[in-house]
């Protein structure tokens, strides 16, 4: 049974990660987690013709790494939350389709593992279903082509602007068998102070972050050293110091404790990625990549992982609107 406190869901039965798995490019295969991924690619097309079936490629392998992981039959699995950044989430659609799991797609943009963690604790916890999956990616081509400029175009990347991660993540969730569990979650709400452009996108998501992260610690009458790593994905650079500073201004001292997964994925003094990784794969990766394995192996015992999401799109873009932002957190444990 969920139990609410202020914005906050805890989880009665705390629903358990029984497997998961992290594929990645060959950008994220030269940075500093290039090593903890269970698959990585020097052709980022990873044998597809397209970059957008790469992506696919992507989803379904690191669903199949997960699956076999856990030793799980697909049919085992109840619901399969998926998202990505493509139109209609087509990358995500595309990828899980011959799996033959019920399937909710979602969008959250980066935020995209962190909404598929809630959702899928809520259905493990209420009963809904006893396995299911939430599974996200990104890739950088196809992410700029429809976002951006095609590659051949050649534009200048700004300072500010972050690298969208070729990657994937994969978490299972179970109703019992697994040692990380889901302790609680707190759903984001969307926040947008105005910033439209979009090669900065860690100032628009950073005041997310803050909210989110805020709202929790009064709920749960926590605070960052209660902790053992506080996880963003993905404000880069710019945006981790404006969340840092954002919490100051409350009394809140983040820094310590906190680690971006934009900053994690890549080295920004060897690799050109200007302020950071971004995209749903980045944190998702991340987490899957490093962030897990550091609890199996105890290292950590309590994460809050903390996803950042810019709600816009290529259209309301164009027509001069701002980068609504969102931010679900959700609570790891041991």
């Amino acid at each position: 049974m969920v139990k609410r406190q202020g914005s906050t869901l805890f989880f009665q039965q705390k629903p358990k990660i029984r497997a998961y798995a992290s594929a990645a490019g060959r950008k994220e295969m030269e940075g500093p987690l290039g090593g903890c991924f269970d698959l990585t690619s020097e052709d980022n097309t990873f044998g597809e013709k397209t970059f957008e079936k790469a992506e696919s490629r992507l989803q379904k392998t690191v669903l199949e790494l997960a699956l076999q992981k856990a030793g799980l039959e697909a049919s085992r699995v109840d619901a399969l939350f998926a998202g990505d950044l493509q139109n209609q989430c087509a990358g995500s659609a595309y990828g899980v389709r011959d799996f033959g799991i019920p399937f909710l797609g979602l969008y959250g943009a980066c935020s995209t593992m962190a909404e598929g963690l809630i959702c899928g604790s809520i259905f493990v916890e209420s009963g809904a279903a006893a396995e299911c999956a939430a599974v996200t990616s990104s890739h950088f081509c196809a992410a700029e082509r429809q976002f951006r400029f095609p590659l051949e175009y050649g534009g200048q990347r700004t300072p500010t602007s972050q690298w969208t991660a070729t990657a994937a993540g994969c978490v299972l969730l179970s109703e019992s068998v697994g040692n990380v569990s889901v302790t609680a979650a707190t759903p984001g709400r969307i926040v947008d102070l105005g910033v439209c452009d979009l090669n900065n996108m860690g100032a628009a998501m950073a005041p997310a972050a803050a909210d989110t992260l805020l709202r929790f610690f009064a709920d749960t009458h926590t605070a960052p050293a209660d902790f053992d790593l506080i996880a963003t994905g993905d404000l880069g650079l710019v945006g981790s110091e404006l969340l840092v500073s954002l919490c100051q201004k409350e009394g809140v001292e983040l820094a310590p404790f906190h680690r971006d997964c934009g900053l994690a994925l890549y080295d920004r003094e060897a690799q050109q990625v200007d302020a950071g990784g971004s995209g749903c794969g980045c944190g998702a990766s991340v987490l899957c990549a490093e962030i897990l394995p550091s609890m199996e192996e105890g290292r950590r015992k309590n994460i809050l992982f903390v996803a950042t999401g810019a709600l816009m799109s290529t259209t309301t873009v164009q027509q001069g609107e701002s980068i609504p932002s969102i931010a679900h957190l959700v609570w790891l444990s041991i």
